[in-house]
């Protein structure tokens, strides 16, 4: 069966302007719902249907296609039926209307690829008509009415204990998966036999308010940690707090000295030997950070005062794709470095900001082999690629270097 996933991602959103871009686990919003589905095995095609070019291309990058949506379909007053049914009546007119249609919303952040798939069997088992995502919860809701606040789902004179309770369900809005012609009949996605999908409650998050994009960003590490192989032809750091713990010893006559891993020189060694580039951009004047890439044997611009366009210098100098590019930042003045690279990454004492736009965050802080463990990450997927063990050499730097 033709089973198309659908994610309407307009551009005119007022709350938080073009939320559906907005990264969250260093992902666009939109390429983290595109993903979601094509990683689901019973959905055949992802579409995104946007009115705005940056969704589009986003949206392309994630692996969908996109299909333009008209200007009458892009305010905030049109319903989602009037969407999908309009992407629908485009796929019909190029001969390829799906059987069942899965409506997805990318402000929903942590859909697994699971759940699409036990959503889709119901529809295609005939078990189903329409199936939405759900969260089982045993709160005790409430109404304000003239004559005061009344119990909505209990008896407000009696508290049984939750396990004595049956739960009721609390719709997420994540996705709802759909019989398409059961839908166009109706005109509206619960119709027929209505079932519901039960997801756990950290995948039930929902982006509404600026608030509600930076708890997701908080919780994105726990929720749905980055499971993708950090496959990547470059590899670009920071220097202070990422080859070192950010601390600096000065001596009375004003020399400073930091401290560094030895770990981290076989890490950066073997990711050289495998042909991947290392780079490190500083802010730091201190001589020392040239004296550690020499070290190191790796090409190395500090005492910058914009490591933005200075990494976007260096990208295009040495003809590399953003896409396929990592940056280990700490800092907020790494941001600018990590929107450029298609793998941000954090060491787990990051600041905030930071933390919130990596993809992935490192578990070894930076000084104890946070460099080491991301050159891990890219070591193990290409050994596993290549079909055989990651290197596993533990020798001293002065061995590595």
């Amino acid at each position: 069966m033709r089973v198309t996933a659908i994610i309407p991602a307009r551009g005119g959103s007022k709350g938080i302007p073009l939320k559906n871009i907005e990264p969250v686990g260093g992902v666009p919003l939109i390429a983290r719902a595109v993903r979601s589905c094509l990683a689901a095995e019973g959905v055949t095609e992802t579409v995104v249907s946007t009115d705005h070019p940056a969704i589009a291309a986003a949206a392309r990058a994630a692996g969908a296609r996109v299909l333009e949506r008209p200007a009458d379909l892009g305010g905030d007053t049109v319903s989602s039926e009037a969407v999908l049914l309009q992407a629908l009546d485009t796929l019909e007119a190029a001969g390829e209307l799906p059987d069942v249609t899965v409506f997805v919303q990318c402000t929903s952040p942590f859909i697994d690829p699971a759940d699409l798939d036990a959503a889709v069997a119901r529809v295609t088992g005939d078990e189903a008509d329409s199936v939405f995502s759900a969260v089982p919860t045993h709160a005790f809701l409430w109404a304000r009415r003239p004559e005061g606040a009344r119990g909505v789902n209990h008896i407000h004179t009696h508290r049984p204990r939750r396990q004595d309770r049956e739960p009721h369900y609390r719709e997420t809005g994540a996705f709802y998966v759909v019989d398409t012609a059961g839908f166009r009949s109706h005109g509206h996605r619960f119709f027929g036999r209505i079932d519901l999908c039960e997801v756990p409650e950290l995948h039930a998050f929902e982006i509404d308010t600026p608030d509600d994009l930076r708890l997701a960003r908080a919780l994105a590490p726990v929720a749905a940690p980055e499971t993708a192989p950090v496959d990547i032809d470059a590899l670009v750091t920071d220097f202070d707090g990422v080859h070192t713990d950010d601390r600096v010893t000065v001596s009375q006559d004003g020399t400073e000295a930091v401290s560094v891993s030895r770990s981290d020189g076989m890490g950066v060694r073997l990711l050289r030997e495998a042909g991947v580039r290392v780079h490190i951009l500083s802010t730091e004047v201190n001589p020392v950070v040239r004296a550690r890439a020499d070290k190191l044997g790796v090409t190395v611009l500090h005492g910058l005062s914009d490591k933005r366009a200075a990494l976007a210098a260096w990208l295009s100098e040495e003809g590399l794709d953003p896409s396929r590019v990592a940056y280990l930042g700490n800092d907020v003045n790494d941001l600018g470095c990590m929107s450029l690279v298609g793998w941000p990454v954090a060491v787990p004492d990051a600041h905030p900001d930071v933390l919130a736009a990596a993809r992935l965050v490192l578990t070894r802080p930076g000084g104890s082999g946070a460099v080491r463990e991301l050159c891990e990450h890219v070591l193990d997927f290409r050994a596993r690629s290549a079909g055989h063990d990651s290197p596993t050499d533990e020798s001293n730097e002065k061995d590595a270097t």
